[in-house]
This record gives C-alpha cells, sequence and structure tokens, in this order.
C-alpha cells in the first residue's frame, strides 16, 4: 500500500488507510490518567486524521483511580472509546485477551495505559502492519538500558540473553509493551494462556514458531523522555518464574 510520511505524519496517496483497534489495558493508574489517556489518543489521531481509530480501554479490575469520574470524563472526551472492566484483577494478558477478543478491525495494537513509547512509535508498528507484516514488534535499542532503573535492567538484560542464547528465539525483546498484529497474528494472540507479564513471551514464542507462517518484523521504537517507571512487583516475578519454566519446556 503506497504511503508517505512527512514530519513523522502518514499521508493518504491514493488509498483509504484502514481503520485499527487501540487497546489499552489498566490497572490502578496514577491520578490524573485519565487527561494525559485523552491527550495521547488525540495526538495519534491528529497524525492520522484518514483513520477511524477504535479505542477499547480494558479495565483489570482497578480498586483506585478508576471510578465514575474518570469513565465519566473519558466518554465525554473520546470518541469510539470502548471501556471494558473485569471485577477483579486477572493480569495483563488476560486484559488484553479480553480487549483483541472485542476488536472489530483488521489491524489491532497495543501499548499501555500511559503511552510510554512516542507517537512516531505507534505509527512505524502502524505503517509496518499496512506494509505486509502480521505482526509488528516494538524493538528497544541499547539506549533504553540507559533510562530504566537497575534491577529492571538487569532483568531485562538478563531476559534477553536466556531468549537468544537458550531459547534461540530470532526475536529477544519480548518484552516491549507496543506490539501490533492483523488478524493472522490476532488468531495468534488469542490462542496465549498466560494471564501476566509473560504474555509477551509467549506470544512472540508461538509467532515465531516453525508451525506458523507469519511475517514477523521488528519494528524500532523509543521511550518517551519523561516515562516514570513503575515499582516492580517480586511477588509477580516470582509466579512468572513458573510460567517461564513451562515456556522453556514448550509446555
Amino acid at each position: 500500500m503506497p504511503i508517505s510520511q512527512t514530519q513523522d505524519k502518514l499521508l493518504l496517496t491514493d488509498q483509504k488507510l484502514p481503520s485499527f483497534d487501540l487497546i489499552v489495558p489498566c490497572y490502578n493508574p496514577p491520578k490524573g490518567w485519565e487527561k494525559n489517556f485523552i491527550e495521547k489518543v488525540s495526538q495519534l489521531r491528529k497524525h492520522l486524521e484518514d483513520v477511524t481509530i477504535n479505542i477499547i480501554l480494558v479495565n483489570d479490575g482497578s480498586t483506585q483511580n478508576f471510578s465514575e469520574k474518570e469513565v465519566s470524563f473519558l466518554t465525554n472526551n473520546c470518541a469510539n472509546l470502548e471501556i471494558v472492566t473485569q471485577i477483579t484483577n486477572q493480569g495483563k494478558g488476560s486484559a488484553l485477551r479480553k480487549g483483541v477478543a472485542l476488536a472489530k478491525s483488521k489491524l489491532q495494537i497495543f501499548t499501555d495505559i500511559d503511552f510510554p513509547y512516542t507517537l512516531p512509535s505507534i505509527l512505524a508498528i502502524y505503517k509496518t502492519l499496512i506494509t505486509g507484516a502480521d505482526v509488528a514488534l516494538g524493538n528497544r535499542k541499547s539506549d533504553y538500558y540507559q533510562t530504566v532503573p537497575f534491577a529492571r535492567r538487569v532483568i531485562s538484560k538478563f531476559l534477553r540473553w536466556v531468549l537468544k542464547t537458550v531459547l534461540k528465539l530470532p526475536i529477544t525483546d519480548t518484552q516491549c509493551g507496543l506490539k501490533g498484529f492483523n488478524a493472522k497474528g490476532k488468531e495468534v494472540f488469542l490462542n496465549t494462556k498466560i494471564n501476566r507479564f509473560l504474555f509477551d513471551l509467549e506470544f512472540v514464542k508461538m509467532a515465531t514458531s516453525k508451525n506458523t507462517d507469519l511475517s514477523v518484523t521488528p519494528v524500532e521504537v523509543k521511550l518517551r523522555p519523561d516515562v516514570v517507571f513503575s515499582k516492580m512487583n517480586y511477588k509477580v516475578l516470582l509466579g512468572e518464574s513458573v510460567n517461564f519454566v513451562r515456556l522453556f519446556f514448550g509446555k
């Protein structure tokens, strides 16, 4: 599909650009998050004026900062928005599968509630999908590690080393929170089982398996300079170690 890009803005040439669903999981977001959410969505729509963007926001059992007040603000200021709620917190993987299952467009992209990646990064994922990839995976460059807390940096680097040398995956940045796919990729994503953070690794492992014919493309993405990292939940990480062993042994 012929498109051009000027100042990070995709421009229509001779065909209408396809719509997509933007799926965003949410759990106990920071105070005032709804205003940032509207701002980022507005910026994205401004750069894709001819594209219909449907927003699916999945509230994963939040117990704070997701009240009728925030919901009312969102519904009054964001078109094509669907809010879905899971009564209890089940994990990011579960929330995203819920949102993806409800998606109706031919393309889906997901990111985090604080929109941690730059606008050009989201546009790059979209452009990769409309130019032929079944799955577009955000890939963070090495300078990403200059901005993250020490513990997160160590865990991330260790995981990438294991994926490259032990599991021998062709793509090692599995945990980037910006990914997209078409109907073929969607089918694989909905077959993932892990509810929490390692659903990303499970999806990449399945998508790059020899048993699939998916076209999987890594896409260079960058974090926004003002991103605030959440504290790591070591209890969740310990629980995820069981899922990692299962993935390691192919179960």
